[in-house]
């Protein structure tokens, strides 16, 4: 049970950050956009130096076993292809207004946004961030806990790349909340409610899938974590990475994270 118990405490972990970010919207005087376009680029190196290096690498090995070398490649590589369509498809669920990684400042909770004057309609926009970004942390939350059973150092690694990218998520719905209601403990309420999907993810994966559990169930859930992490790299943090306005930052931070990655998974051979 222990694995399992640190895998669910570092998924958790990750999901709380959005908390993180709400507070830094009541408390902050203004946006470091400088440090965000660097920790988001290095949060997308991280995950996507992993995926390709670590965890495909990961799950073809579990496969071969079942499949052999040629059938374990080709599996893997359609799971991989396979997670890429689900965080797709998640993310086309939620319509273009309602996308939880619009990027907003700290400055934004002083000023209102056009044509969103009333409270009532800012309080919706608000509840919707909130429940869109629920619906983007339940696969994330899936990603960080197999990864974690996997490999707990590997689990720190991921947990903590999506812990970074979840503090402006809790900024992205705290803001609206605050303009609509005055009240800084609804908007972290919800804030903070929207980041738990994460661990609930990861916990009803779990539950679903350990009746059924294998060394090639493992391996096609592994490789289609890998295509949920590249996806949510490519579609979600670099994008918010060069919304901050810093570009070379945003690639610094990328190279980063990949060395940071390449040197921690070296050390632990």
């Amino acid at each position: 049970m222990d694995s399992p118990l640190f895998a669910f405490g570092l998924t958790l972990f990750a999901g709380l950050c959005t908390g993180v970010g709400s507070c830094l919207a009541f408390f902050a005087r203004r946006t470091n956009v400088r440090f965000l376009s660097l920790s988001l680029g290095f949060s997308a190196g991280v995950m996507l130096y992993v995926s390709f290096v670590e965890i495909l690498a990961k799950a073809r090995e579990a496969l071969v076993a079942d499949l052999g070398a040629g059938g374990a490649a080709w599996v893997s590589a359609a799971a991989f292809f396979s997670g890429i369509l689900i965080a797709a498809f998640i993310d086309r669920m939620v319509p273009e207004a309602g996308n939880p990684h619009e990027i907003r400042a700290v400055e934004d909770m002083k000023v209102r946004p056009p044509g969103l004057r009333d409270s009532q309609g800012l309080y919706r926009m608000g509840l919707f961030t909130a429940l869109a970004i629920a619906v983007h942390n339940f696969p994330e939350g899936l990603a960080t806990f197999t990864s974690a059973l996997a490999d707990p150092a590997l689990g720190v690694a991921i947990a903590v790349a999506i812990a970074i990218h979840n503090v402006p998520e809790g900024v992205a719905v705290s803001v609206p909340v605050y303009y609509a209601t005055g009240s800084r403990k609804k908007a972290f309420v919800l804030s903070f409610l929207s980041g738990l999907a994460e661990p609930v993810g990861a916990l009803i994966g779990y539950l679903i899938l350990l009746p059924f559990f294998s060394p090639a169930l493992f391996g096609v859930l592994f490789a289609s974590v890998a295509g949920i992490m590249v996806f949510i790299s490519l579609d979600e943090l670099l994008p918010a990475a060069e919304r901050y306005g810093e570009h070379h930052l945003s690639v610094y931070g990328l190279v980063a994270g990949m060395a940071v990655m390449a040197l921690s998974l070296l050390l632990f051979i």
